[in-house]
């Protein structure tokens, strides 16, 4: 069954995760996606633990299922050559080094563009094409901490908390694939590509529009004393009897309310704002933690299918891949995060993800290349596979 984007071919030379993650999309929406990568070492994250069983990242796996791999050294003459021979063949091209690196292989934005006018470039990196950091080293972590989001995580007496996920990263990857499908729909128009410039820091600082407009608004936004950042007891993670935790994010009034009567606790609204009266042992926070330390996490969980009051249990790895939402709704086998739209995508049938240099040839053979062409190419060092 073909997707959405059946018929636009993506050519992806991104590494790790944030340009994987993009065009992993953009493959289970339909579209063929052919990885590049350096035949000297590739995607790094192909040999980092965990493994598969097979040698490969199992991260990797998920990240590049589907995907086919070509082993192109765009640092030799020859490979830069096959290169400019091959991106006429592509709708979308996808990078993540930092700037200025593919214009001194010879094949940036401006090259390319001359050559494929139609070109949807997207070019994905920390701080973006311009400005003084856009040449700084980082990883997800130094982004959101220069995104001012970082500054939002965590208790207010303690350090700023290290994420359980990658926000900028994934973040980035989202913009990145909005950016790429707007340049589409544009493409049909103008029949011009376009050039997207996408900052992973910025990418992190939209994802804060609370803690930033909370700010701009008149009220400072102190870590771990916002509204959404745990300043008030209906929004929390509490323990349980059992050591379990459960998340409660009863903000509207009528959801703490329907707490409150649940479990025998006075509705006062003063508990949904922030202040002096939340903290301390006769505090909101404290009035509720001892609440949730009389029941294991398995009587909270029967009292939230009971009670509608915004409460869920905080699931590990395993209990997530047996939760029955996420089964019903096929998560695991069709990828978490995957877009459902009305023309389905067969995720099963795309296949694992490749090995190095796996489709080389096919992907060459497909542009014109002849097998003797191949061999040389192989002989030079300048392809692998």
């Amino acid at each position: 069954m073909n997707g959405p984007l059946d018929g636009i071919r993506v050519l992806d030379l991104s590494r790790l995760l944030p340009g994987p993650f993009a065009t992993r999309t953009l493959r289970d929406l339909g579209a063929v996606v052919d990885k590049l990568e350096d035949p000297r070492g590739g995607d790094y994250l192909r040999r980092m633990p965990p493994s598969a069983g097979d040698g490969m990242n199992s991260v990797f796996h998920d990240l590049n299922r589907g995907k086919r791999s070509v082993a192109l050294d765009l640092k030799r003459p020859e490979g830069r050559d096959v290169f400019l021979r091959l991106i006429e063949r592509y709708d979308v091209l996808v990078e993540s080094f930092r700037p200025g690196v593919m214009d001194r292989l010879g094949v940036g934005w401006e090259t390319l563009r001359r050559r494929h006018r139609g070109l949807v470039y997207c070019a994905i990196t920390g701080y973006g094409q311009t400005g003084p950091l856009k040449d700084r080293a980082g990883h997800d972590l130094n982004y959101l901490a220069r995104a001012g989001v970082l500054g939002l995580t965590g208790p207010a007496d303690g350090p700023p908390q290290v994420p359980g996920v990658q926000a900028a990263d994934i973040g980035g990857a989202l913009y990145a694939v909005i950016g790429i499908l707007a340049a589409l729909h544009e493409r049909r128009r103008t029949g011009e590509g376009r050039l997207v410039d996408v900052s992973m820091c910025e990418a992190a600082l939209s994802l804060a529009p609370f803690g930033f407009g909370s700010f701009v608004g008149g009220m400072h936004a102190d870590r771990g004393r916002d509204v959404l950042t745990g300043g008030i007891a209906a929004y929390q993670t509490y323990e349980t009897r059992d050591g379990g935790f459960m998340a409660l994010a009863a903000l509207e009034p009528k959801f703490w309310t329907a707490f409150c009567q649940g479990v025998g606790l006075e509705p006062d609204l003063r508990a949904l704002a922030p202040g002096p009266h939340q903290e301390g042992p006769e505090g909101f926070k404290a009035k509720v933690a001892a609440i949730f330390r009389r029941k294991t996490r398995a009587e909270w969980i029967a009292f939230a299918d009971a009670t509608d009051c915004c409460l869920e249990p905080v699931l590990s790895p395993e209990e997530t891949l047996a939760d029955a939402q996420h089964r019903a709704r096929g998560v695991f086998a069709r990828g978490a995060g995957f877009v459902r739209t009305r023309t389905p995508v067969a995720l099963a049938a795309q296949g694992e993800a490749p090995a190095q240099g796996e489709h080389t040839a096919d992907v060459l053979r497909e542009a014109g290349f002849t097998d003797e062409a191949l061999e040389a190419l192989r002989t030079s060092g300048a392809v692998k596979g």
